[in-house]
């Protein structure tokens, strides 16, 4: 005889609230680690979870010397619950974007830090942003390139600034500014005191270079076999900090070390002909859950950043 869950339809808040418990269980492993997310006793976790279990007639877990573990039912229900909840964040993001006044979260994701002239301009978008819509909860942020492309698909950012040398299916580029990049190195190199022509291809090999730790253009991959690349570092205020340690050679946008140029700190190597393009893009996804956030976002950084 087939037992049948005795979880009403349509599901009640206590159900959704127990099901909030067993998910807040799985995802730190047991009813010890869940306790202070929870802010709850163990003991009050186990009532819980022994109340879900009567209600659906389901054994979800084991718990005992052996640790805490999902029974085969129990995985089941995990994944329907994540897929239960996605559901209900989808329906709020939804509603939240029918009215006039925009709110939520609105979420800027950034590879690297940016130079001062990009600082100012993304100040400027802040600052339209909030005029607009003061309503919205700003958060920028930075991260790995790999990072805000998965953000972006999985609309937990509405726009990423990085640069665009491999695109991923799923998301729009918008060229936002690009300039030249240069190699250089320390004043403590000895490569410094050298002119550009006693630095020879021989001299460029055997120093010890900076690998960007990016897939780049192909102007940037030939540029780089000259190159002994000893080590890597893909943000920039990380790479300066290498190249001033007077052990590395490595490429950087003149804008990011123009206080050291000028401080005779740094100096670039055979601008001629050691440089190679650096572009940064604008990326969203090509179809957001807040398309009127992302819309928003596109408006905004068009206008200030002067984008064709």
């Amino acid at each position: 005889m087939n037992k049948s869950s005795i979880i009403p339809k349509p599901i009640t808040e206590y159900d959704l609230r127990l099901l909030r418990i067993f998910l807040c269980v799985v995802e730190h492993g047991g009813f010890a680690a869940a306790e202070t997310a929870l802010g709850i006793t163990r003991s009050t976790i186990s009532v819980h979870m022994s109340n879900l279990e009567s209600r659906m007639k389901l054994k979800l877990c084991l718990r005992g010397r052996g640790g805490f573990s999902l029974t085969e039912d129990g995985q089941a229900v995990y994944r329907a619950v994540i897929s239960l909840f996605d559901s209900l964040n989808d329906f709020s993001l939804l509603v939240g974007t029918l009215g006039k006044e925009l709110s939520g979260e609105l979420v800027i994701l950034c590879a690297d830090q940016l130079d001062h002239a990009k600082q100012q301009k993304m100040a400027q978008v802040i600052q339209e942003i909030h005029d607009s819509s003061p309503n919205l909860h700003l958060v920028l942020d930075g991260n790995s390139i790999s990072n805000i492309e998965k953000s972006l698909l999985k609309d937990k950012a509405h726009i990423g600034i990085f640069p665009d040398y491999q695109q991923v299916e799923g998301l729009n580029y918008t060229p936002l500014c690009h300039e030249p990049i240069y190699l250089c190195c320390a004043h403590s190199h000895p490569f410094f005191n050298k002119v550009d022509t006693q630095i020879t291809d021989n001299d460029l090999a055997s120093a010890h270079a900076i690998h960007p730790g990016i897939d780049i253009d192909m102007s940037g991959k030939k540029q780089l076999t000259k190159l002994n690349l000893a080590a890597k570092a893909y943000q920039f205020d990380m790479r300066k900090s290498m190249i001033l340690s007077g052990r590395y050679i490595g490429y950087m946008p003149q804008s990011y070390i123009q206080h050291e140029l000028n401080m005779g700190l740094m100096r670039i190597i055979q601008p001629g002909s050691l440089t190679y393009q650096f572009n940064l893009s604008l990326v969203t996804k090509k179809s957001p859950r807040e398309i009127n956030k992302v819309k928003l976002l596109n408006e905004v950084f068009n206008k200030v950043f002067a984008l064709k």
